[in-house]
Parts: structure tokens; sequence; C-alpha cells
């Protein structure tokens, strides 16, 4: 689980003094925390990768902003927590591997459109558990459907 292995990096951040670690893990340990109360229990792996994948999109989103904004050296740190967060998630699949799972659940549901891509991209999804972005499985999903 992710809260345990948080717990310790935030030690860790703390006794090294790297304020942005800290920072951003105690974000991250928030967002976990607030979705645990809103539940009303303790959250499953899956749900915490959720989240862990909801914070650096919100990244992403905030690096692109601030480039944009001509504010590089608030770029950067978003850049850098984006990288801090990623290290949670698991090590992430090849483009190939996402290809050859995605012919699999082509063949098992028999889809052969692109008005399958819904239930194409649902089950993939399921296999992957987090090891490639809903982006990336996306875009290999239209290809194959496309041919």
């Amino acid at each position: 689980m992710i809260v345990e292995n948080l717990t310790t990096q935030i030690q860790d951040a703390l006794k090294s003094g790297d304020t942005l670690c800290v920072s951003t893990l105690r974000l991250l340990s928030s967002a976990i925390h607030n979705e645990e109360i809103a539940k009303q229990r303790g959250l499953t792996e899956d749900e915490e990768l959720a989240i862990v994948r909801r914070q650096i999109k919100q990244r992403e989103e905030a690096t692109e902003a601030y480039k944009k904004g001509g504010r590089e050296e608030a770029a950067q740190k978003e850049a850098k927590e984006e990288e801090i967060l990623k290290e949670f998630l698991p090590a992430q699949m090849l483009d190939e591997e996402i290809g050859n799972i995605v012919n699999q659940v082509i063949s098992e549901t028999g889809a052969s459109s692109p008005g399958d891509f819904g239930k194409v991209m649902g089950v993939v999804m399921g296999k992957i558990k987090g090891a490639a972005s809903g982006d990336v499985v996306s875009r290999i999903v239209r290809e194959k459907l496309h041919g």
C-alpha cells in the first residue's frame, strides 16, 4: 500500500532537509486521507494509485500553464513534484506490451469497430492496473480499432 511507503518517505525527506519532497508527499498524504474520510473506509491500492495519477495530472497541467505564462521557475517546480509522485506508480509498460494486451482483449471481446472503444478500454485498463496512463492506452486502442 502506498500509505505505509509514504510515511517512510516523508520521514526520510524531513531528515535530508528536502522541503519540496516533504511538501509534495504531504499533499499526496492529505489527498489520500481526504478520500478515506469521504469514503468512510480505508482505500484499496487501486484507489490510492488513482489519487497518485490525479496528482500527477494536476502537476502536468500546471507545468504546461506555467510554461505558457512564461513562468519557467514555477514550471520546473511542478515538474520536480511530478517526478517525486511518479515514484509511487508501478513500472510503466511499453507500448508494445500494451498493444499485445489490446489485441488479446479485442479477440476476447469480438470488438471490431471504433464503437467498441469503451468496452475494450475498460477491460484493458483492468488488466494493466496502473502500469500505463489512460492516454497511452486510449491512443493504442484507437489505433487498433481503426485498423
